[in-house]
């Protein structure tokens, strides 16, 4: 029966881990958790005379290098001063050198959060008007790419490191004291703190280029090494090295000193010592991640972070309690197989740490959506969804698994009883023979031999036997040679060893117990992918606060460029005599609807002069409208004027004027502008 079901069971783990995968690929570069809330000038914003500074503000703290605020002007070239500050709060700004000519500039930012993740992004305001502009900035964010997947990864495997190795230890210590000689248990828990100590260095390693650059080349320079151990993420890292080196202390006395001791006193006395201390090392663990991710941000920030502390402990005693318990089912020792006992004490922490996940992550929750549109509305949303149904299901399966507990408890006692029930039986039997036939059968000697046979008398010191004994017989005569009886010893070794797992494995009960905990080990896989990703997004209140923040900004944009004129200066030559000049238009408010218009004409000198005509057309070629002719008004020298200006939509309009400075000579000059 177990060369059938072990096909299945690496089939499942290994969908379950493919499943894993792909949800951590699916972790995208949109994991900033820091968003841009507001900006000056804004996006898209057209300003009629250069700005002295740019400022970005944020939805929380950031961290800013030279390189974190760039401006590009239309040919790519940087104009600021590469010196960003913190203006107030959350608003960063850097100055741009004096002078700037018309044209559209890009803005590129790229920061780290206060919850220790890159955020990057880009955004276009002109000044004059609109113009082309070949500036580029790359749409890859430092978290995409090689280095942000390794990132992501090693976030993951720190996260499976931590529950493996302090579930499995809880595990043993809380509910099965045998398993701490059990090798495979050992094993189980000596992995997770590889994996997490192996994690977290590489998560040291990778966390410059992780946030700067992005390049794999990066990876091992010292001065970025350098730089992340100032930061609160390098701290967090460094804290967590420490106490893996006292969790290690603890898991060699757990699995050497604890196992050797007889003493029942001792043992309890050791037993309280290693609860307290690895207690006190795992919530230091958890506190590693606690005080430099979402919980160290935000709202209620100093509640929010020994919930998260108690969230992850809740988490790693039920999940990676589960994994310890899975190997103990599978690969523990058949002549020290798990007991119902300790599957009974398992349940119970299981079923406290449901509860207190339920506790902490509804606060948690509510702490990061703030709103029931959030859960829909948002990817983060979206996302705790997801982890809930998991959780729904690992619980429904829990509960199957209790069942097959349950069972496996009355079919124990049942075996417990039959067992009495023979024991006391033979007993009986035995009282009741004769006390001669008793002695024979003390003594071991036979009983079938007619009363007129007498059996040889053999020698006080009979001479050896030269022929091999009976290998079916083994313990009736003693093998002449040590290395053929050590060989006979572990031939029956194994074959005790193989008839007790095979008739383990034949309990029904036991089986559907392996088979329910095997489901739970499994959907745990992709929870804590999910976990992970989640970790990595967006909280759906920061997310709700940027497109308020964003819609806020819209709305100011419009309201001041209801209130300001738009004017575009437009150089031109006729080619005729006194032909060139400079043509200046003035649309004000500048919106959908009527506007009122002048034009202004004046020489290469700056003096106004007048001309025979003057004509002006208006054409949004996206939706293809227009060409809006408009005949302005002569009004003095070189000015001329219309009001009622009608402009039906907003959008990129581009702005014709036809100068006529002869009857022969004239030209059509052509400017883009943001209207509406």
């Amino acid at each position: 029966m177990t060369q059938t079901i072990a096909p299945r069971v690496r089939n499942l783990v290994l969908l379950l881990l493919a499943a894993a995968c792909a949800l951590l690929a699916g972790a995208g570069p949109a994991s900033a958790h820091a968003a841009v809330t507001g900006s000056d000038p804004g996006q898209g914003a057209v300003v009629q005379e250069a700005p002295a500074r740019i400022s970005l503000t944020f939805s929380e703290q950031v961290a800013l290098s030279d390189d974190s605020l760039r401006v590009l002007d239309p040919d790519g070239k940087r104009v600021d001063t590469a010196e960003p500050s913190n203006v107030s709060g959350t608003t960063y700004a850097v100055g741009l050198k004096p002078g700037l000519p018309d044209g559209t500039y890009t803005v590129a930012y790229q920061v780290v959060s206060a919850d220790s993740h890159p955020v990057a992004g880009a955004y276009t305001f002109s000044i004059g008007a609109p113009s082309k502009t070949s500036a580029s900035v790359s749409q890859q964010a430092t978290d995409d790419g090689v280095v942000g997947w390794l990132y992501g990864t090693g976030r993951y495997v720190s996260y499976a490191g931590f529950i493996v190795m302090a579930g499995g230890a809880a595990f043993v210590l809380a509910c099965w004291r045998r398993g701490s000689g059990v090798r495979p248990v050992q094993r189980f828990v000596v992995s997770g703190w590889l994996a997490l100590t192996a994690a977290t260095l590489a998560l040291l390693l990778l966390r410059g280029s992780y946030t700067g650059s992005g390049k794999v080349a990066d990876v091992f320079d010292l001065s970025l090494l350098g730089q992340v151990l100032e930061t609160k993420t390098g701290a967090a890292l460094v804290s967590r090295l420490l106490l893996l080196a006292a969790a290690a202390l603890f898991i060699s006395v757990l699995f050497g000193a604890y196992d050797k001791r007889e003493d029942a006193q001792e043992k309890r006395d050791l037993t309280f010592g290693l609860a307290v201390g690895g207690v006190v090392v795992a919530a230091g663990l958890a506190a590693s991640w606690a005080m430099s991710e979402h919980a160290s941000v935000g709202l209620q920030a100093s509640l929010s972070m020994p919930v998260d502390v108690i969230h992850l402990l809740a988490v790693a005693a039920w999940l990676g309690g589960l994994g310890a318990l899975l190997v103990a089912l599978y690969r523990a020792p058949a002549d020290a197989p798990v007991d119902a006992a300790a599957v009974r004490r398992f349940s119970r922490v299981a079923f406290g740490s449901v509860l207190a996940l339920i506790a902490t992550g509804t606060y948690q929750s509510w702490r990061q959506l703030g709103s029931w549109s959030a859960f829909t509305d948002t990817r983060y949303g979206q996302l705790l969804l997801a982890k809930i149904a998991l959780v729904v299901v690992l619980v429904g399966v829990a509960w199957i698994s209790r069942r097959w507990t349950g069972r496996l408890v009355e079919a124990v006692s049942a075996s417990a009883e039959r067992e009495m029930a023979r024991v006391g039986a033979g007993a009986d039997a035995s009282g009741g023979t004769d006390a001669d036939a008793s002695g024979e059968d003390r003594t071991g000697t036979s009983t079938g031999h007619d009363a007129d046979e007498q059996p040889d008398p053999e020698p006080d010191d009979p001479e050896p036997d030269d022929t091999e004994p009976d290998e079916a017989e083994p313990a009736d005569t003693e093998p002449a040679d040590a290395e053929r009886a050590a060989q006979l010893a572990r031939q029956r070794a194994a074959r005790d060893t193989a008839r007790q797992k095979q008739l383990r494995d034949s309990d029904p009960d036991r089986l559907g117990l392996r088979r329910s905990v095997l489901a739970e080990a499994g959907i745990a896989v992709v929870l804590l992918a999910v976990t992970t990703v989640l970790t990595q997004t967006e909280p759906g209140r920061t997310e709700q606060e940027a497109k308020a923040a964003a819609s806020s900004s819209a709305s100011a944009s419009a309201d001041a460029g209801a209130s300001g004129a738009l004017t575009l200066n437009m150089p031109f030559d006729t080619g005729g005599e006194d032909g060139k000049g400079i043509v200046t238009v003035d649309l004000d408010p500048a919106r959908v609807g009527d506007n009122e218009m002048h034009v202004y004409v004046e020489r290469p000198n700056g003096r106004a002069f007048d001309i025979p005509e003057v004509k002006v057309d208006f054409t949004l070629k996206a939706k293809d409208i227009g060409p809006l002719p408009v005949v302005p008004d002569h009004l003095a020298t070189g000015h001329w004027s219309a009001n009622g200006v009608q402009i039906p939509m907003a959008g990129d309009w581009q702005v014709d004027v036809t100068v006529r400075t002869s009857d022969i000579d004239e030209v059509t000059v052509s400017k883009n502008a943001q209207i509406g």
